[in-house]
């Protein structure tokens, strides 16, 4: 089972960087208002690209924080989905595009399966 939740968390992790990918395209920055434009939406990708790379390598060796990570990982997924549908339901254009949509939903769903393997894991301890 913990071969399995470090796929998904590979898998959630590659969709979710795409995704921030897609954002600076977008300039989600905007969207959510954040100041210090591109530069500071790049920086901030710093820490939360590392730590996301760090996770896999916990979950890899099988310690428990790679598991608290994991968890985070596919709430961060559920919510980056959420948030994104609720803006596309109140008209805004960003990530409509069929590939922003795609990767949305492909993260979604990862997201999910990688959250059910993880509590599964954390319930059988």
């Amino acid at each position: 089972m913990r071969d399995v939740v470090f796929w998904l968390y590979l898998i959630n992790a590659v969709t979710l960087i795409v995704h921030e990918i897609d954002s600076a395209y977008w300039k989600e920055w905007e969207l959510f208002r954040l100041p210090g434009g591109l530069a500071g939406f790049l920086l901030l990708h710093f820490p939360l690209i590392f730590l996301v790379l760090y996770g896999l390598v916990l979950v890899d060796r099988g310690v428990l924080a790679g598991l608290v990570l994991s968890l985070l990982l596919g709430l961060g997924g559920i919510f980056a989905f959420s948030i994104h549908t609720y803006f596309i339901r109140r008209g805004r254009e960003e990530f409509k595009a069929p590939v922003s949509l795609a990767i949305l939903w492909i993260t979604l769903i990862v997201s999910l399966a990688q959250l059910g393997v993880t509590l599964a894991i954390l319930t059988a301890s």
